[in-house]
Formats: structure tokens, C-alpha cells, sequence
């Protein structure tokens, strides 16, 4: 990370025993090019890079594949993407593990394949497992305060809960479930899925989400290392907006210059 960007002065971010300077995390699915992939990567500032295991040739350990992309520096985030039940979620996992990827995992459980829905039954049980058997697991979750909180207990080091169905570019449809989530649960929260442009990653930070996961907006951008960067300075944005704290709303205009005094101006 470049010095104007570590002066930025955001603190690191802690995800059990994982500590990342950059709060914005990024996908590798849909780059037109490996090479583009990883020139977004770079420009994005990221150093958490989640990667759909399936999607990965672990039994050709010398043919290129999208991990020997991933800039130096990145810490591999596999998923569990594709799973639709625990169990198949759970092998996926035992195999990153085995393939010395390590214990880093996101976990996904898909119940609708239409929307690409987490399936919150699944979740659960796989998250309770993942997390006994020693895994830091990331969890996709519905925006839902009550489950969250369910997932943390459950051994979850981080709770993802979706701003709008995956790909879709909808944004974060319900803030308040953000802000919700935040006030309930100790871990952090990682808003993924659904953000199609930096002013929704800065809102969801604005909402007090700890860091933000993109993809889709950046890889199928018209420009997707510019749209890294944008995504990246963002979420900084974002994260000095809510430290600083907006000023209410009003359904009414305040003037912004004192008006006592002035003869023109009725009582």
C-alpha cells in the first residue's frame, strides 16, 4: 500500500488472527484477462483476495491458474462458492485446507439458485462445524440482525451480509439492516454482494460496515483498474464519513448563514 494511502490513518482491520491496512476486499471471477485481474487487484490496494475453490485446477499444480495471478502481498480468501448444502460447503473447506491454502475460509451456502440466496439453515450448521474444527470462517449471510448474531455465536470471525443479490449491481438495498447488524454483533461486518458502484461501497461504509467485498463492479467496469481505484478511495471516504458523523435530516432547509439581524428576513 502507498504512503498517501497508509496516511489515510484508517486502523487496520483484525479478522481473528488476520489484521489487513486495506478495508476493501476483492473478487477474481469475470475478468476479461488474467493480466487485467491482476492490474485491478494492484490498483484496488486490497490484501484479501477471495477465489471460488472450484474454480481452481488443484490437481495440476503446474498449470496456471487464477491464484498465480493474485499479487504478491494478497492473502488468498477461498470460497465456498457453488455449495449448496453444509456438507458440500464443509468438504470444499477441508479441501482448501488440505491443498495448504489454509484455514481461511468464506463460507457460502446457496439455497435459491436463482438469487443466489444464502441458505440460512445450511449456514448455520456449516458455520458451527467450520468454526469447531479450527477454521477463521467468513460467513455470506441474508442481512438479518437476528441471524447475525446467531453466526457470531456460532463461532463466525466475520458476518457478509449481502447489500443486494450477487452480480446484481442493486447496491445496498436495506441500510438500517447494516446499521442493525453493526450495533449487535462484536465481529466485524464485511457488506458483499451487490455493489455496483463507489458510492454504494461508501455507503455501506457510512453504515458501519468494517470493510466491503467487491467483484462484479470492478472485473465487468468498461475500466476495471479505474474502477479499483475509485472502489478504493471510496471506501476510505466512507470510513472518515462515518467516524465523522452526518448532520441530521430535516424535512425543512436551514439556512447555512445566520439570518438574525437582517430586515428583510420575516420572524
Amino acid at each position: 500500500m502507498d504512503a498517501t494511502w497508509t496516511e489515510s490513518g484508517i486502523p487496520p482491520l483484525s479478522i481473528g488472527p488476520y489484521t489487513f491496512s486495506s478495508r476493501l476486499f476483492v473478487g477474481t471471477g469475470k475478468y476479461a484477462t488474467l493480466e487485467i485481474m491482476r492490474e485491478a487487484l494492484e490498483a484496488s490496494g486490497t490484501e484479501l483476495v477471495t477465489v471460488a475453490l472450484r474454480r481452481v485446477n488443484l490437481h495440476s499444480p503446474n498449470e496456471p491458474t487464477i491464484l498465480d495471478a493474485i499479487p504478491s502481498g494478497c492473502t488468498v480468501l477461498p470460497n465456498t462458492a457453488g455449495c449448496y448444502t453444509a456438507e458440500e460447503a464443509i468438504q470444499v473447506a477441508h479441501l482448501a485446507r488440505a491443498a495448504n491454502i489454509g484455514t481461511l475460509i468464506k463460507l457460502e451456502v446457496i439455497g435459491d439458485q436463482s438469487l443466489l440466496w444464502p441458505d440460512p439453515v445450511g449456514t448455520l450448521k456449516a458455520t458451527e462445524q467450520l468454526a469447531r474444527e479450527g477454521f477463521t470462517v467468513m460467513v455470506y449471510t441474508t442481512p438479518d440482525p437476528v441471524l447475525a448474531k446467531h453466526l457470531e455465536e456460532a463461532g463466525a470471525q466475520a458476518v457478509m451480509p449481502l447489500g443486494s443479490p450477487i452480480g446484481s449491481g442493486q447496491g445496498v438495498l436495506d441500510v438500517r439492516q447494516v446499521e442493525r447488524i453493526r450495533a449487535r454483533v462484536k465481529v466485524p461486518v464485511v457488506v458483499d454482494a451487490g455493489i455496483g458502484s463507489p458510492a454504494d461501497a461508501a455507503l455501506a461504509m457510512e453504515a458501519g460496515a468494517d470493510a466491503v467485498l467487491v467483484n462484479t463492479a470492478i472485473a465487468m467496469a468498461k475500466n476495471p483498474v479505474l474502477m479499483a481505484k475509485a472502489m478504493r478511495a471510496a471506501v476510505v471516504a466512507g470510513y472518515w464519513g462515518r467516524q465523522a458523523g452526518r448532520i441530521p435530516r430535516r424535512d425543512e432547509a436551514a439556512p447555512s448563514s445566520p439570518v438574525e439581524g437582517m430586515p428583510h428576513v420575516r420572524a
